[in-house]
């Protein structure tokens, strides 16, 4: 049996359609296991920040004194939000919320009032990922080609999760807004330089925190990443050599008696071991710094057992991320951390 050539033509189109069009569908099956994926983390994530922000309100509630109207109420609003199912959820986080816009931040202690900012700060955050990842999400598996090949196969469809935001309590005074660009330093063994500091109005309790501060009037992320890494450092780094942002916090703390609420993003960089100087610091930076470290994670996590904060929180967590950042040719995508 003989094929003509416009037969074997016919069957060599027909054969690399299949081929690409089954090229695609793989693709497009991976890309969406992956979008449900970062879905379901994202959810998790504003589950956590939400369930923050009902421990939070409790500690309020207790200060208020249960025995009070406002405090009664905090307190059942913030275990029905903490308990209510996914259906339920966003009406008990609403009446939550407005609860909380009627609150007289004037009754609560300064720190107090910082908790529950920096908690609403992390809500806001986690709400928005989360929403860009359901976007997202949808995007692709809405479009016909992807329904009629059932590429999504049984996962059910994301959800928007829609509440009111504010970006800070009712009465909350900030004395400054920021945005910081900070630097996860790796040298060739993974470990993370660390900047050890206090508050100079509290100058018993330190933290552990990277390079990294405010971008000025007119800068970009990146060169402020490289100013900062100068001044705090002495080292100079060239912009190309930091990879990111792969992070973004959103952090509300009181600082030398200031309110101040920063919305930090983070690059990574790898160098050599080398021994840190303070050249670059103002007066006060002068007076909150205490010392530099290289730190591997199960190092940082004996800080933290040892009752010294470290920020980022889950900076341990973080590090082998970092670390495949500085290797992956593709650029990180941007996600909240707390």
């Amino acid at each position: 049996m003989t094929f003509s050539a416009t037969t074997i033509l016919i069957l060599a189109l027909v054969a690399a359609t299949i081929a690409v069009v089954g090229a695609w569908a793989y693709g497009t099956a991976n890309r969406l296991d992956r979008l449900h994926v970062r879905s379901d983390l994202s959810w998790q994530a504003l589950d956590a920040a939400l369930a923050r922000r009902a421990v939070v309100v409790r500690a309020i509630a207790s200060a208020l004194s249960t025995a009070s109207v406002d405090g009664k109420r905090l307190s059942v609003l913030a275990d029905q939000a903490e308990r209510a199912d996914r259906a339920h959820r966003e009406n008990a986080e609403n009446a939550l919320s407005g609860a909380l816009t009627a609150l007289d931040t004037h009754l609560m202690r300064p720190q107090l009032i910082a908790e529950l900012a920096d908690a609403e700060a992390r809500v806001l955050i986690a709400r928005r990922f989360h929403n860009d990842a359901v976007r997202d999400t949808l995007a692709l598996r809405t479009r016909r080609p992807v329904r009629w090949l059932h590429l999504g196969g049984t996962a059910a469809l994301p959800t928007y999760f829609e509440i009111a935001e504010r970006t800070e309590p009712s009465g909350l005074q900030l004395d400054e807004v920021r945005t910081s660009a900070r630097v996860v330093m790796l040298d060739d063994r993974g470990r993370v330089l660390l900047v050890r500091g206090r508050d100079p109005d509290k100058p018993d309790t330190s933290f552990w925190f990277t390079i990294g501060g405010g971008v000025e009037s007119g800068e970009t992320l990146r060169a402020a990443a490289v100013r900062e890494i100068h001044e705090e450092t002495g080292l100079t780094v060239e912009p190309d050599s930091l990879r990111g942002p792969l992070w973004r916090r959103v952090a509300i703390f009181p600082f030398a008696g200031e309110l101040i609420r920063s919305e930090e993003l983070f690059f990574t960089v790898r160098t050599d071991e080398f021994a840190p100087h303070r050249g670059g610091f103002t007066e006060l930076e002068q007076r909150t710094i205490i010392e530099y470290r290289w730190c591997t994670a199960a190092e940082i996590r004996v800080i933290q057992n040892g009752g010294e904060a470290v920020y980022p929180q889950d900076l341990p967590d973080l590090l082998d991320e970092a670390n495949l950042a500085l290797v992956r040719l593709e650029d990180p995508e941007v996600r909240a951390i707390r």
